[in-house]
């Protein structure tokens, strides 16, 4: 049942109706592919009733869905991005966001948030449901406990910038590169008054695109006295954008840490890492709202939204894991025809 609606959201269902009518429109070669069972007089394989398809999915455990859609991404492999493919970077990138399904809030309860561990390639490798009247902040570690991390670089936004995480990637041997705003105080204190006007320019990026021209700037320091574990590089990254069609001006600058030392990556390297997060967090969030609307998705009963959330996460990782970096694109190809799904999932 659980591949039939992969193969129905990698076909472009946005809903568990959608999900229901793909399925009772497939042939008899798809359900058997599906492993559906046929009558014993007939021979005949019928399709589930949507009804039967949507009391399943209330009953699904979302961890455990969670962790075979990681376990299934993990093993099937990951492309190269074109970033990497120029850098050649040794260390694998993992970023770590957090989602909130909106269209799962009701008058008595909040809207369901997800905590999602991805690589670069866009692929999820876990996800974790945040506890109620709670923040993504106690969900981390255990979001990555199931991911090896050794030989990893772990990205994420200022709000995982806490000491507790930064010694438990350490103590899983991995990196980090961590955004630094309000949270350690003594950390951005130390990172902002570095002396960065007498810093020599380490990368240089310039880009034209969405009608403006953006030149991003980044510095390294090595300092192994930040307040944060095992903190051996400040960073600041000063970005520069001009509206072409405005002309205005503005000027944003990010400062981070990291655990990596000066021959653990180039500049480009942590350039390309921190850019890559960032792309990560536009790419997932568009193609959730945009593409598979999830922001309008209604369904609230019992496991239905996180579910839903969980068959997106694995229409969207196996789409970049095969090079679509177009995403919407690559649903209109497959359309409602049953059998290239099948092929993309590896069942025929």
């Amino acid at each position: 049942m659980l591949c039939s609606a992969a193969s129905a959201v990698l076909a472009g269902a946005r809903s568990l109706i959608a999900i229901g009518e793909w399925i009772a429109d497939a042939p008899q070669s798809a359900l058997e592919v599906l492993d559906f069972p046929a009558d014993p007089l007939t021979g005949v394989r019928p399709a589930p009733h949507p009804a039967t398809v949507r009391r399943l999915f209330q009953r699904l455990d979302g961890d455990a869905l969670d962790a075979a859609i990681g376990a299934f991404l993990q093993a099937r492999g990951v492309h190269q991005s074109k970033y990497e493919r120029s850098a050649k970077p040794v260390l694998r990138a993992i970023a770590v966001d957090g989602k909130t399904v909106r269209g799962s809030r009701t008058i008595t309860s909040t809207a369901i948030q997800m905590l999602a561990a991805m690589d670069h390639h866009s692929a999820v490798l876990a996800q974790r449901q945040v506890a109620s009247k709670s923040n993504e902040i106690p969900a981390f570690a255990p979001l990555l406990d199931s991911i090896d991390l050794t030989d990893t670089v772990i990205t994420g936004d200022a709000l995982h910038t806490q000491h507790a995480h930064g010694t438990y990637l350490r103590e899983r041997r991995a990196h980090y590169l961590a955004i630094v705003k309000k949270e350690p105080p003594r950390a951005v204190c130390q990172s902002k008054s570095l002396p960065w006007a007498n810093i020599s320019l380490d990368h240089r990026t310039r880009d034209r695109a969405h009608h403006r021209d953006e030149i991003r700037r980044l510095e390294t320091a090595a300092f192994h006295h930040l307040d944060y574990p095992g903190a051996r590089q400040a960073i600041q990254i000063v970005r520069w954008r001009r509206d072409r069609s405005t002309g205005k001006l503005t000027i944003e600058r990010v400062y981070l840490i990291t655990s990596l030392d000066t021959y653990d990556a180039t500049a480009a390297q942590l350039a390309i890492w921190i850019r890559g997060h960032w792309g990560i967090e536009n790419l997932l969030h568009h193609v959730r709202d945009r593409t598979f609307r999830e922001d309008d998705s209604k369904v609230r009963t019992g496991h239905l939204a996180r579910t839903m959330a969980s068959l997106r996460n694995l229409a969207i990782s196996i789409f970049r894991q095969n090079g679509h970096t177009n995403i919407a694109a690559a649903l209109r190809h497959t359309g409602r025809d049953h059998t290239r799904p099948l092929r993309i999932l590896g069942l025929t």
